[in-house]
């Protein structure tokens, strides 16, 4: 299932999910559970129907026999789940409709949670009865089933984690703000994931809602995993969550189940409960952790280390003895930095020391009094490893600005790496945003080029190129199709002529190709000069090619678009190659904006992007963490000297006076022919 097909289905599926909501008196709160467990039930189907062959030959092999075992056990082993044919979803979808399906699917999750303990409780099982309460309501769980059927069944659990989390998201955004607790957006828990870059071990969240940053550190992993086997490392990850809402509990339980991750979940106020013993404990820690709580006791946190190691948040003056057991953190969000800090592993023998990923609001970053020495700490010993500003609007029920921050415990270079991501996004719709794959890779080999990670800068160029290569050549061979198609169609010579410059522009496609291996082969050991030339030399010709090729498709389409003898269907396929050439275009565009700004394929500061900055500089700017600080922004150089600009802005002034004086002038003019018309 391609990314255009997943997203059309998430459409159709949540289209059809919520024109029945709106037919209901149900909330979205009400209403989310009982759908999110649907498609747990049609994962689950689908996950058991891949393995069910060998589940059953295993167990008629050994039936009988010494070693024979409850098919059960052999289920479970196999794929997670054991699933009795009662709990099967075609078993529920054939169901006659007389009402007692509610029944039904309670008792198809009751026996998903007898055979995984890990869900007991989680499952939802009486929702279904409350959905089914009044008339109007009553077919609802027999029209979702049909709805979710249309999940075909070739969908990997990727694709359903995907789906989850889209429906998670929707669901939050018909909530509103507390629904949004309990998501943060896919594509900038990718981009928290690349840079800390997990490849097995603990993986901590404690404030984990869904469940969203565990899967997507699977997904990483999954990724990496023969290349780290390969060294010999352990790529098994087992998570650990605490959440403070029950329901939300549930659904990352459910959430772990459909991405077949091992963990544990628990349901816990992380201020005032520790339940996994979290101090030093963890490989990795992600998190997206409430903002500017005001009202965590002083007295319940202040001797617990997990928050005191590197200082308590307090107010500027000493409460009087009578309020001090009342007496609140002015602000939690460095009560969950220094949580992040604690809880990662110190590096030994078998670890470099744990990394953390955690969202915050942009505040923290310049806090003042109290929150500034607890930065401070944490900047002298070393812990923060790098802050990245978010854009705005890149979540969606909160639209607080926020960093992301990162730590590592194994660091042993005192500087700090800021990066500005708020110029970098893609909109979405007119409040919404996001990172695209390519924006989310792009950011990322910054850090890896800091790292001195020279070969994969250049794989993720070769990465692109190749993307970009593939559907041109598929493109090159369509197009000589489709103008064999026109010839024979039209007699007009000027269509013929038109479809011969285009052909010829093709031609350039071998030459680009060429272009762009001088430039791979100079990256390797030529000097700065040659690289260079040759760069801007591969850069000016695709930028050549794709325009020529814009120009004669253009033209082509021109032609064609009011003779008689051109089908509606030829004319289809025209525009699909010109946008497939668009597409492919896109690849060259983040070949340009790596090498734009980091043209000796090496890690150097980028006005406006990136800024390693010095323990001494950050000293400058009072232990500030504001990337804005560092970066600095990008002036375009009009190429006047300081006199010119001053000329220029001292006759612009001029004319601003002399308009606004003939500005003036019109409005008593104007005041006073109206008052001519009213005394007529």
């Amino acid at each position: 299932m391609n990314t255009e097909q997943l997203k059309q289905l998430e459409q159709d599926l949540w289209s059809a999910a919520d024109s029945l909501r709106a037919n209901s008196d149900l909330k979205a709160s009400e209403y989310g559970t009982p759908v999110l467990g649907l498609i747990f039930l049609k994962f689950a189907d689908i996950n058991y129907r891949r393995h069910e062959e060998a589940i059953n030959q295993e167990f008629e092999k050994f039936k009988g026999k010494r070693r024979e075992k409850p098919i059960h056990e052999i289920a479970i082993a196999r794929c997670g789940f054991y699933l009795p044919d009662f709990a099967r979803y075609q078993y529920l979808l054939n169901l006659p409709e007389d009402g007692q399906i509610a029944t039904a699917i309670e008792r198809a999750m009751e026996a998903i949670e007898e055979y995984k303990p890990e869900l007991a409780g989680s499952l939802p099982k009486d929702e279904y009865h409350r959905l089914t309460r009044t008339p109007e309501t009553q077919r609802l769980p027999v029209d979702l089933l049909k709805k979710f059927d249309n999940i075909p069944d070739d969908a990997t659990g990727d694709v359903f984690g995907q789906i989850y989390e889209y429906f998670l998201g929707k669901f939050a955004l018909a909530e509103g703000q507390g629904g949004g607790e309990f998501f943060t957006p896919r594509s900038v828990v990718r981009l928290m994931v690349e840079i800390i870059e997990p490849h097995g071990g603990t993986v901590f969240d404690p404030a984990c809602g869904s469940g969203g940053m565990f899967v997507q550190s699977a997904d990483f992993i999954a990724k990496h995993r023969q290349e780290m086997e390969a060294q010999g490392k352990d790529t098994s990850v087992y998570v650990y969550g605490q959440e403070k809402q029950g329901e939300t509990v549930k659904l990352a339980r459910m959430n772990l189940a459909v991405n077949g991750l091992r963990g544990e979940i628990a349901p816990a106020i992380t201020y005032y409960t520790d339940v996994f013993d979290s101090f030093g404990r963890f490989d990795y820690v992600l998190a997206n952790p409430p903002f500017n709580v005001d009202d965590v006791s002083l007295e319940a946190v202040k001797d617990d280390r997990r928050f005191n190691t590197y200082g308590i948040p307090q107010n500027k003056t000493k409460k009087k003895k009578s309020e001090q057991a009342k007496e609140t953190v002015p602000n939690a969000n460095y009560l969950w930095i220094n949580l992040f800090a604690t809880s990662l592993k110190e590096p030994n023998d078998r670890t470099s020391g744990g990394r953390a990923a955690l969202v915050m609001a942009n505040s923290a970053s310049d806090a003042r009094h109290s929150e500034a020495e607890i930065r401070r700490t944490l900047i002298e010993q070393n812990l923060i490893y790098g802050m990245l500003t978010l854009p705005s609007n890149m979540f969606y029920t909160v639209t607080l600005p926020a960093t992301l921050w990162f730590f590592d415990k194994g660091k042993t270079d005192d500087r700090i790496l800021f990066i500005d991501a708020r110029n970098i996004f893609t909109q979405v719709d007119r409040a919404h945003r996001v990172f695209t794959e390519e924006q989310i890779q792009n950011i990322a080999i910054i850090s890896r080029l800091h790292k001195g990670r020279r070969d994969e800068f250049l794989g993720l160029i070769d990465r692109y190129f190749t993307a970009g290569m593939e559907p041109l050549r598929r493109n090159k061979a369509e197009a000589a199709k489709v103008a064999v198609k026109l010839v024979d169609a039209l007699a007009e010579m000027l269509v013929k002529r038109t479809i011969a410059d285009l052909l010829l522009v093709w031609d350039g496609l071998d030459r680009l190709e060429s272009e762009y291996g001088d430039y791979r082969a100079a990256s390797v050991g030529a000097s700065v000069e040659v690289r260079n030339d040759l760069q801007w030399q591969f850069r000016a010709g695709f930028g050549a090619f794709f325009g020529r090729l814009h120009g004669a498709l253009k033209m082509v389409d021109w032609a064609v678009r009011d003779l008689p003898g051109t089908t509606k269907s030829l004319k289809g396929e025209l525009e699909a190659l010109h946008q497939e050439v668009k597409a492919a275009e896109g690849f060259f565009l983040q070949v340009g904006w790596l090498q734009d700004r980091f043209p000796a394929a090496q890690y150097e500061d980028v006005v406006g992007l990136c800024k390693l900055a010095t323990l001494e500089e950050i000293k400058e700017q009072d232990f500030s963490l504001n990337p804005g600080r560092y970066v600095g922004v990008v002036i375009e150089e009009d190429g006047k000297t300081e006199e010119e600009f001053i000329d220029e802005l001292a006759e612009m002034h001029n004319s601003l006076a002399l308009l606004s004086s003939n500005s003036l002038q019109l409005t008593q003019t104007i005041k006073k022919n109206i008052k001519l018309l009213i005394d007529e």
